[in-house]
């Protein structure tokens, strides 16, 4: 029996330094695993910017009985709308396309409309530039006064727009990538670890959006409602843990 439980003990001591030689090997191959590993980090960068030039887009509507006559109370208003555009400083106006249509009479006691016109729309797009972005700001919110001389004014949207934006981009994705290495850094330190060189870099869309919205999208965002504008950057970095 002496024998036996000898034996025993013996099966289960070498069954213990294997289990324990079997630990240690594999805490070596994690160990080695994370030496060469990676870390993927999003560092993100913003710039406030303010826009160099600017575009008011507007419409004149004018209707009458025929096509004609809305065409010709079109014509007497043009001068008029680019006289006041002159006036107020807009050297750049530019008169699009116009479009309308027919309108037709509607029928009450049945409930439809009929053949016969009522009147027919037209609808004159102007494009109104400049590089003083205030000046644009301006004539938006005082356009509406050239209702007070009979022209219907309808539609009114000022954009601004900043033109060094491209260099801009470039500028904010290398901040972008350096903030994402200082935060690689700064997790990587606390287990004696450091950051490593690039093995890949994703390069996030862009938002540009009003200096105090925190909206962002997958598709981006670009304002041009704002004259103040921030840009952010957005740079997801894969760095090889040392």
């Amino acid at each position: 029996m002496k024998i036996l439980e000898q034996l025993e003990k013996f099966q289960i001591t070498i069954l213990a330094v294997i289990i324990a030689i079997g630990a240690i090997a594999s805490a070596k191959i994690v160990t080695s695993g994370l030496a060469h590993d990676g870390i993927s980090v999003t560092g993100s960068s913003y710039e406030i910017v303010k826009s160099d030039s600017g575009k008011l887009v507007f419409d004149i509507s004018t209707q009458a009985k025929t096509k004609a006559s809305a065409y010709q109370l079109m014509k007497q208003q043009l001068p008029v709308v680019k006289k006041y555009l002159e006036e107020k400083g807009i050297k750049k106006v530019t008169v699009k396309n116009y479009h309308g249509y027919y309108t037709y009479k509607y029928n009450r006691s049945t409930g439809n409309y009929t053949n016969e016109v009522d009147c027919y729309k037209l609808s004159q797009p102007i494009e109104a530039s400049s590089d003083d972005v205030n000046l644009i700001k301006e004539v938006s919110l005082d356009i509406q006064n050239l209702i007070d001389k009979g022209i219907d004014i309808s539609d009114t949207r000022a954009n601004y727009f900043y033109s060094g934006l491209s260099d801009l981009k470039v500028r904010l994705l290398k901040s972008a990538t350096l903030d994402a290495r200082n935060r690689a850094s700064a997790m990587l330190k606390a287990n004696k670890n450091s950051v490593g060189k690039i093995q890949s870099v994703k390069m996030g869309v862009f938002q540009i959006t009003d200096i105090n919205s925190t909206d962002v999208s997958d598709m981006g965002i670009n304002d041009t409602s704002t004259i103040d504008k921030k840009v952010t950057a957005v740079a997801n970095v894969v760095f090889k843990i040392k």
